[in-house]
């Protein structure tokens, strides 16, 4: 009895799946490309170019979109008597500026006056340069500053991160930087706790195994033993050691490996530091931790990138500083190290390490100012490992003379700090050049360290943004002269599109006469035609629709035939 019902039931079930279609299938996933087809890369390439042109017209049209909205506004602003709110903003803003300047002193003349205070009160000075780019961290203005102060102060060269470049590499740059001050090789530690490192049981079997992960320093004790001497020799009781350098070299690092625990934050953030703060190593050592010298603007965009005081977190357009990072490297070397495929553009670089890494916002779109985030701390941090090549001809620079070296030579034993700094190369590990990037650098970086040529700078920094101002007011002002309201841009283009085809037909008709000058000059005995090509008098013989014309149907008589 319940069979029939059964069945109604199924073929019921069956009716209502064919009327809704493909509903409630799953879609399948997209099979991708096989390995074995031909052409496989430029057909991904295709993909991804159209992905990518499909993101940017939405970017253009969400513009254009945001564009229209702002011309409205503007124009409602025009018609009010009310001040426009962006100059209401930029007046406020300047105000504030005024009033800062009054109260006190800009976070930037704050960090120049405390450089200034570690650099007048230290008897030797450690200038911390990156192994990866030497020349590149070396800032002359702070070397002049040393050098030509009324103290006799020490400079020493330390050359941190060795164990992020070739061995052979950092010889080269330890020959190259000895010709000009006492250099010492440094790998700081990283890891270190509010405990002293000393309650740590090492066994020796593990001691060189420890030495190549960033938990341990090397290069400390050499740097202990080149102050003493330096103690001894000036017959001091106790001197003061500042440490300088550009954001991220590991200044308070460095300050952490000497004191075998952590006395100064550390951190991948840039001017972490804004403050000087004093650390007693020991008796005859107190160590002065100052904040990061400010590049100045007029460096290159790659000094600029890579030294810049301004947070990471806090770039307006990272994606712009990754490039000049980019055209600086080997770009094979670059594909091997993050696992991409060729690019072309910084842009398509950051879209493939985007997607690489999983790095997505709403709708799949690739997060591209997360991977330029992420490119920056990778290349400023300990991530990558880079180098650059020492100049093949060494010269001194203007305001180092031969007997500055010779001064600075003799405040230390020179024959010590060679075996100390061959041993500390001995004992780290380091990369092979085969897995080392390949990097052109731009020479010293030009550093801000007088409050006068800071005032200069922002000042200059003021009126060009100013200027920038005044010429986006201008263009708002041009904007609104020569725009209408949106619902006579219809009117406008039917005008424009009508104003064409009246210009069309007026060559039509210029063409037409020439045509028939020549047809006159040809046979001068033809009986002249005017011809009147203008519509604006009515014509007699025109045929009027309106009359209506009967046909006359009456017989034919045959007399007329």
């Amino acid at each position: 009895m319940h069979v029939p019902l059964v069945r109604e039931h199924k073929r019921k079930v069956r009716k209502e799946a064919k009327k809704q279609g493909n509903k409630g299938k799953k879609s399948r996933k997209d099979p991708g490309v096989p390995n074995s087809a031909p052409f496989k890369e430029a057909i991904l390439r295709e993909a991804e170019q159209r992905k990518q042109n499909l993101e940017e017209l939405k970017q253009k049209q969400k513009l254009a979109r945001q564009k229209e909205v702002a011309k409205k506004r503007k124009l409602e602003a025009s018609k009010d008597p009310e001040i426009n709110e962006k100059q209401l903003k930029r007046t406020a803003l300047k105000q504030q500026k005024k009033v800062d300047k009054l109260e006190g002193k800009s976070p930037r003349k704050s960090v120049c006056s405390e450089l200034n205070k570690v650099l007048d009160a230290s008897d030797v000075v450690l200038e911390v340069v990156d192994a990866r780019d030497p020349l590149g961290y070396r800032c002359p203005q702070v070397e002049q500053a040393v050098l030509q102060s009324e103290g006799k102060k020490q400079l020493v060269l330390v050359l941190n991160k060795i164990d992020l470049v070739p061995k052979e590499n950092a010889g080269k740059w330890l020959q190259y930087l000895e010709n000009e001050f006492p250099v010492v090789v440094f790998k700081s530690s990283t890891q270190l706790q509010d405990r002293t490192m000393e309650q740590k049981k090492i066994s020796k079997l593990n001691n060189s195994i420890e030495i190549s992960h960033s938990n341990t320093c090397v290069g400390g004790e050499s740097l202990l033993k080149l102050l003493g001497s330096y103690c001894r020799k000036q017959d001091l009781k106790s001197i003061k050691v500042g440490v300088v350098g550009f954001p991220n070299v590991g200044k308070s690092s460095i300050i952490n490996s000497l004191k075998k625990m952590r006395a100064c934050n550390v951190g991948q953030i840039r001017g972490l530091t804004k403050s000087m703060q004093e650390v007693h190593v020991d008796k005859q050592i107190k160590v002065l931790d100052s904040p990061s010298i400010i590049a100045s603007s007029s460096n290159s965009a790659v000094a600029l990138s890579l030294r810049n005081i301004v947070d990471i977190e806090a770039l307006e357009n990272p994606s712009s500083v990754v490039e000049p990072i980019l055209k600086n490297c080997n770009k094979q070397q670059v594909m091997l190290q993050y696992n991409i495929p060729d690019f072309r553009t910084s842009l398509e670089f950051l879209t493939l390490l985007a997607r690489k890494r999983s790095m997505l916002k709403k709708g799949g779109i690739p997060d591209i100012e997360k991977a330029a985030k992420l490119i920056l701390y990778d290349w400023t941090g300990a991530k990558v490992s880079y180098h650059t090549h020492p100049p093949e001809r060494h010269k001194l620079p203007i305001y180092i003379t031969g007997n500055l070296v010779e001064e600075a030579r003799r405040g230390f034993n020179a024959e010590e700090l060679t075996k100390s700094n061959e041993n500390t190369l001995k004992a780290v590990r380091c990369p092979n050049l085969a897995s080392s990037i390949v990097f052109q650098s731009t020479g010293p970086t030009n550093g801000l360290i007088k409050e006068d040529n800071m005032e200069e700078e922002m000042h200059d920094q003021e009126i060009n943004e100013e200027d920038a101002d005044d010429r986006s007011v201008g263009r708002e002002n041009l904007e609104a002269e020569y725009i209408e309201i949106d619902k006579n841009e219809n009117l406008k283009a039917d005008g424009c599109s009508i104003a064409k085809m009246l210009q069309v037909k007026q060559m039509e008709v210029s063409s037409k006469k020439r045509q028939l000058e020549s047809e006159k000059i040809a046979d001068p005995n033809q009986k002249p035609i005017s011809v009147d090509l203008s519509c604006e008098k009515p014509m007699e013989d025109a045929y009027d629709f309106n009359t209506d014309y009967i046909e006359d149907l009456s017989p034919v008589p045959i007399s007329s035939l």
